[in-house]
């Protein structure tokens, strides 16, 4: 009698446990599109788990997420990649995430473990559309996990042109004028708890530019 209780309780449990790994991951991706949706237009999320009772308490093997279009400040961008913490893999594309003034098109983002891969492109019309009237930036180089900008600005007939550097810092994005003492000048463009910022860079693309960052969740 014991025996038989004992092989009914095993395949109860069992029985439980293959409903949750049906039931549970469709649970979890509709909770993550339900969230995105509120900055966003989500196209589909998939999330895999197993055994997937861990999904009960936020834990995820793999997130794969596709959106055509996310808005975003920064703040909220750290927010968003800081709730990546608890999925082993993280994939995720934007075809377009505004951030502030600025949008980037073709976005993408990788996260295997703690460490954080992005990419975006940047139009030349984005960027004019991003900046005053007679402003124009645009990366030059490009090594060490550092981006140089040039800056030029066009007033009253007159042009003037700057370069500074945009780096990662104590896990800060900061950009720092390129002359000496510069960094006594240096603006934070992104510091978040969440994301420790490792290093930038920049390649060439048909009309415009593709932007990359490196990082790690902290």
């Amino acid at each position: 009698m014991r025996r038989a209780a004992a092989i009914g309780v095993v395949v109860l449990v069992l029985v439980l446990l293959a409903v949750a790994q049906l039931a549970l991951p469709g649970i979890a991706e509709n909770r993550i599109r339900d969230r995105l949706a509120k900055d966003g237009h989500v196209e589909s999320v998939r999330v895999s788990a197993f055994p997937a009772i861990k999904l009960l308490w936020g834990k995820a093997d793999r997130v794969t997420v596709r959106m055509a279009s996310l808005r975003a400040n920064v703040g909220r961008l750290g927010d968003l990649l800081g709730r990546t913490a608890d999925a082993g893999r993280v994939d995720g594309t934007a075809r377009e995430l505004d951030v502030l003034t600025l949008r980037l098109r073709d976005a993408r983002l990788r996260k295997r473990g703690n460490r954080l891969e992005g990419e975006a492109t940047v139009t030349d019309a984005d960027l004019r559309g991003a900046l005053p009237p007679g402003f124009d930036v645009r990366p030059i180089a490009s090594a060490n996990g550092q981006l140089v900008l040039r800056g030029t600005a066009t007033l009253f007939g007159t042009t003037i042109s700057a370069n500074a550097v945009l780096s990662a810092q104590d896990g800060k994005l900061k950009v720092t004028p390129d002359v000496p003492f510069g960094g006594f000048a240096a603006l934070t463009v992104f510091d978040d708890p969440h994301v420790h910022v490792d290093g930038v860079a920049a390649r060439g693309a048909p009309g415009g530019f593709v932007v990359t960052a490196r990082g790690h969740l902290t």
